[in-house]
């Protein structure tokens, strides 16, 4: 905080970063300019922070006080509160953080800041729009230049029609009738070729896009934190990935054919009429705003309520998909009929409100209708005395008449566009929030060579926790709280405690599934911050409490710990996992086809595979989180004798609820409420630790009969 102040804001800025903690993140691409502030000469910089699950950006203000200590100043006092209580603990004494009611600041009018931050936000989903489809820029501009050669001919058949009348059935010129006739047929095989050229450029288009589009999401999906994806949810990003960038790319293929076609045949069927007479085609000046007012003002009224009715529709594929995953259980609980209910209860309110913006649409038909057959009316009634009089003919009668036709299927066309757009603008938001959610957890720097030149000669424990705290985002209360214990390279840690006491938090710190949010995890004498998370992970193997298999051979999710892993691996990591007993049994061995989940193997022996895929990687951490609960005693006995006959020296922590699985670990560690109740062995936890000794004397009831026994003997 001593630094120059005024040099580069970019200083202050990382200072400012380094305050950032817990469910706030920096943003670079939001920093300003001091001119664009507009504040006094004093401001030295102004950053934009938003908070992880994509709330709008707030500012703040910044500048060096007269004793060298840095203020910040907030837009908005709520913004100032949460991080307030980010960083009144983090040592930084010299700081001053103020609401911007104080009397000396002259900043924006909130108003402008909150139209600057739509502004800002409106051109990034452009950008970020235009970005998947800049490939298929040919075919973006083909398909509707296509479609308004369509059109075009489209606006010619009237005048065809009216030649035909007035030259051929008039004059009984039947030669002229067919020349002409062909000249229609002629001019639909044109357009039926344009519009199938224009089709197909648009599907191209449109499919590429949504390709690019759902493989970039699924990459960024990749790249979240735990922390992200516990706050999305799974079924969100599912509906994300599936029913939202379908209906965006629907909504591209009509752009692409529509957008420009419709406006051009409404306006290009005005300009033809007056070629026709312009004391006629003045009904089409009237005509078509009052289509125009009735159309999009329909249109306005059913855009938020089709937002509704796609909001209800997530929610019911929400717990649809949540119904089907958990079927096993509704069935269990004899809970068919209430689920039914409940599902039925919000399709039914998912029915009403699309039958209400239903109604209101449907009045789109009827009123355009009567709007266009008045004018009609009017039209034929002006055209008959037009006629009469010797001004038109009767075929550019028919020909008025048919461009007003036009006019009104295409302005019909232009409001069901415009609904779709909406829907699919909708989605794309929608979309472009989860591209905006940036994981809070960025990569360290350090990969395998750094580290190993950083302990050349140095002998570093496995791993050690110094103080550390762990609140999950939206959590409030910590769920770990000062965990500090140091684990040595090659020994045997068994965590164990009572459901919720945060055991499996504490071995989810290792590999960095989650930052701690006090203390540091060290990882042989580096920071786990400072590893690159492939390095860091590349020495950690986890067998994480849910088995999780996917889709292929056994070889394929063996692979997945080392794709270099020799045969000698595999087979080495089934003998020690105990999977080869069954492994053996399978039809072709390592190339027996694995369901999707693992859905045709026992919860044993997907167990036993997961503890396999973590061994052949070789790591130096090895954690086995609960992986044998599904294990009978005696597989577990042999998994944990193969395991300590390794003979490297791969740290092991084995978490569990059993005590027999724990006991001959070199070191227990023993959690109750987050916290660190005891460290020791087996027998000095046994002879002082109450909690250790509940849960022992409950799961052993006769060794406690004999203690007992022994005690009253002395």
């Amino acid at each position: 905080m001593e630094k120059d102040m005024d040099n580069d804001m970019q200083i202050s800025a990382r200072e400012i970063e380094k305050l950032i903690e817990g469910g706030i993140a920096f943003t670079k691409n939001r920093v300003l300019k001091f001119e664009e502030c507009e504040q006094m000469e004093k401001v030295k910089g102004c950053i934009a922070l938003r908070d992880i699950i994509g709330n709008p950006p707030y500012f703040a203000f910044f500048y060096p006080t007269k004793k060298q200590r840095l203020r910040i100043v907030f837009d908005d006092k709520n913004a100032f509160h949460r991080l307030y209580m980010h960083i009144k603990d983090s040592g930084y004494q010299s700081l001053d953080i103020e609401p911007t009611h104080d009397a000396d600041c002259n900043w924006r009018q909130q108003k402008e800041i909150e139209r600057n931050k739509k502004n800002q936000r409106g051109k990034t989903f452009m950008k970020s729009l235009l970005k998947y489809i800049k490939d298929y820029k040919k075919e973006s501009i083909l398909a509707p230049l296509f479609k308004m050669l369509e059109a075009s001919f489209e606006l010619m058949v009237p005048l065809v029609m009216a030649a035909i009348i007035d030259n051929g059935i008039a004059g009984s010129h039947t030669p002229y009738i067919l020349k002409m006739g062909a000249v229609l047929v002629l001019l639909a095989a044109v357009g039926l070729a344009s519009s199938v050229t224009a089709q197909y450029f648009s599907a191209k288009a449109a499919v590429g896009f949504a390709t690019k589009l759902r493989s970039a999401l699924f990459s960024h999906i990749q790249g979240l934190s735990y922390t992200e994806l516990d706050t999305i949810g799974t079924s969100t990003l599912i509906t994300r990935m599936t029913s939202d960038v379908n209906q965006i790319q629907n909504g591209v293929n009509l752009t692409l054919r529509l957008l420009l076609r419709s406006p051009f045949i409404v306006f290009g069927a005005m300009v033809m009429a007056f070629t026709v007479d312009v004391q006629a085609a003045l009904i089409f000046v009237v005509t078509i705003p009052l289509l125009a007012v009735v159309v999009f003002g329909i249109m306005l009224v059913s855009m938020p309520l089709y937002k509704k009715v796609q909001a209800a529709l997530d929610k019911i594929l929400g717990r649809t998909r949540e119904n089907l995953a958990g079927a096993r259980v509704i069935r269990a609980f004899c809970n068919e009929e209430s689920e039914t209910a409940d599902f039925e209860q919000e399709n039914e309110l998912l029915l009403n409100t699309q039958v209400f913006v239903g109604k209101i649409s449907a009045a789109m038909n009827p009123v355009t209708y009567i709007i266009i057959n008045i004018a009609l009316v009017v039209l034929l009634w002006t055209g008959a005395v037009r006629v009469d009089n010797g001004i038109i003919t009767q075929g550019e009668v028919v020909a008025l008449v048919n461009y007003m036709s036009q006019i009104l299927v295409e302005l019909v066309k232009m409001a069901n566009l415009i609904i779709q757009l909406t829907k699919a603008l909708a989605c794309a938001k929608r979309v472009e929030g989860i591209f905006e959610i940036t994981s809070s957890m960025k990569s360290g720097t350090l990969d395998k060579n750094d580290i190993e030149a950083m302990n050349e000669g140095e002998e570093n424990p496995a791993f050690f926790f110094d103080h550390v705290s762990l609140t999950y985002s939206g959590g409030g209360e910590e769920s770990l709280t000062d965990i500090d214990f140091v684990v040595n390279k090659g020994e045997t840690v068994g965590i164990i405690g009572g459901t919720g006491s945060g055991k499996t938090s504490v071995v989810n710190l290792i590999p960095r599934f989650y930052d701690a949010t006090k203390g540091q995890v060290i990882v042989d004498g580096v920071k786990v911050r400072d590893y690159k998370l492939s390095a860091l992970r590349e020495k950690i193997g986890v067998v994480p409490q849910k088995a999780v298999l996917f889709k292929g051979t056994i070889r394929e999710n063996l692979l997945w710990g080392n794709e270099h892993a020799s045969e000698q691996d595999i087979e080495d990591a089934l003998r020690i996992s105990q999977a080869k007993e069954f492994v053996d049994t399978k039809e072709g061995r390592l190339d027996f086809m694995i369901a999707q989940g693992g859905k045709n193997l026992s919860g044993g022996q997907k167990q036993r595979l997961t503890i396999a895929r973590a061994i052949v990687r070789k790591p130096d951490i090895l954690i086995l989180d609960d992986s044998a609960s599904a294990l009978d005693f005696a597989t577990d006995a042999k998994l944990r004798a193969a395991v300590k006959d390794m003979g490297n020296d791969m740290t092991v922590i084995i978490v569990s609820q059993r005590a027999a699985s724990i006991m001959f670990a070199d070191k227990i560690v023993v959690m109750d409420d987050g916290a660190v109740a005891g460290i020791g062995t087996h027998e000095q936890l046994l002879a002082d630790n109450r909690i250790y000794q509940e849960i022992y004397y409950s799961q052993f009831p006769d060794k406690k009969a004999n203690a007992a026994n022994e005690q009253a003997r002395r």
